[in-house]
């Protein structure tokens, strides 16, 4: 059994403390010990560096390279399974070893990942995103024309429902086809050029129903919740998580606290939106208008959340965005009232928490080891991912990246 020891540099835990001077001792992929003045048979030397857990995203998608239409429809369907290897390996250079991914990613690519077939983070995978007729993941279109962001394939159900019976009924089938975690909109969207997000989408009747049979299987529920009484509803239903939480009130922060909701925020996505449509994506000009429109207000709910206290963890919708691009979201959270601590623990041991991963997220004996090396400051959120020097998954080291010379 090799003993390798990253020595001499400082280490951020994930519990949100700040970095202090210490050793990690790991041994097959698990840390053994957290200390100073620790002997290894391998050294790694990171004088002038901070360890960090491996870093999480805990809301994107994987298949999904470009949201412009044209763009979408012009490539054969299989493309997307080789783009999938692509973003996933650009999400594990910048540290990110654990993604759950919301909607697009089958059993086929998880297992991939596992069995070493292609490089990436481990995978928590949802499959299809549950929606209701003319709802945020139809992909009706007025000409007739149906084009939804992910099609339906044998190992990625459709989830377009309508009532508890076809609610119970997706469930059971994206659960039998894999789904560790179902997700649901509960509103319109932004990418959904005919419908509100400030609408509500779902009765609570539906939602009870599929929290129910998640439950009985020992799964979670993830909601697309942007209007505040869709928000509500999925709160009321026993959803773990509110994705982007953009039109948040203070009736709806309230119940997160009370029930233990999970926000995450994916403050990034509407920019990547405004982004992707100046550089000459084909999107509808109400989409565009849409994302306009809500990011200061997504901006002003996630203040107004993180001041409440409300559980935070980090996700971007990356797939919306260039994938590789997803630590763009941290100086976001920060702007919205976390300390660079807070920021890191959201993406670290919070994310951990919110996905069920208690041997992730934390720098500490018997964990697995996860590790990302960062030079310069860790706390300078807007250069992390160009700081990060290496990356390693269950103590294997996945990447190394040089500094850039002046």
């Amino acid at each position: 059994m090799t003993r390798t020891v990253f020595a001499g540099g400082l280490v951020f835990d994930g519990t949100g403390a700040d970095p202090a001077p210490a050793d990690v001792l790991v041994a097959d992929g698990r840390i053994l010990e957290v200390g100073t003045g620790l002997d290894g048979d391998e050294v790694v030397d990171c004088a002038g560096m901070t360890l960090l857990p491996g870093l999480f995203d805990c809301h994107v998608h994987v298949t999904v390279s470009q949201i412009g239409l044209l763009q979408r429809v012009e490539k054969p369907f299989s493309y997307q399974f080789y783009e999938a290897a692509r973003n996933l390996w650009r999400t594990l250079r910048l540290g990110i070893t654990t993604v759950r991914d919301a909607a697009g990613a089958d059993l086929g690519i998880k297992q991939a990942v596992e069995d070493g077939l292609i490089p990436g983070p481990r995978l928590q995978i949802s499959i299809s995103l549950i929606s209701q007729t003319g709802g945020h993941g139809d992909g009706w279109l007025p000409s007739g024309h149906c084009v939804p962001l992910s099609l339906p394939h044998p190992g990625r159900p459709s989830a377009l429902v309508d009532g508890p019976d076809e609610m119970r009924k997706a469930a059971r089938a994206l659960l039998r086809a894999g789904a560790e975690v179902l997700k649901v909109c509960t509103t319109g969207g932004v990418l959904s050029p005919r419908d509100d997000p400030r609408h509500s989408q779902f009765s609570l009747e539906e939602l009870d129903v599929l929290v129910a049979e998640a439950a009985m299987q020992g799964r979670h529920v993830m909601a697309h919740a942007q209007g505040s009484e869709g928000i509500k509803n999925a709160v009321r239903a026993g959803i773990r998580s509110i994705e982007h939480g953009i039109y948040l009130d203070d009736e709806a922060i309230d119940l997160m606290l009370a029930r233990g909701t999970w926000l995450v925020p994916t403050l990034v996505a509407p920019v990547n939106v405004i982004r992707a449509a100046r550089a000459g994506a084909t999107l509808p000009a109400s989409v565009v208008r849409k994302a306009e429109e809500v990011v200061e207000i997504h901006a002003d709910s996630m203040r107004r959340a993180v001041a409440a206290g409300v559980k935070i963890a980090m996700g971007t919708d990356s797939g919306v965005g260039p994938h590789g691009t997803n630590l763009d979201e941290l100086p976001l959270m920060a702007a919205a009232g976390m300390t660079p601590g807070e920021v890191l623990a959201a993406t670290t041991s919070s994310a951990a928490e919110l996905l069920g991963y208690d041997d992730l997220g934390v720098l500490a004996p018997g964990r697995r080891a996860d590790l990302v090396v960062v030079s310069g400051d860790a706390y300078d959120l807007s250069a992390l991912g160009e700081n990060i020097r290496e990356v390693w998954k269950d103590g294997v080291r996945v990447t190394v990246r040089e500094p850039k010379e002046d």
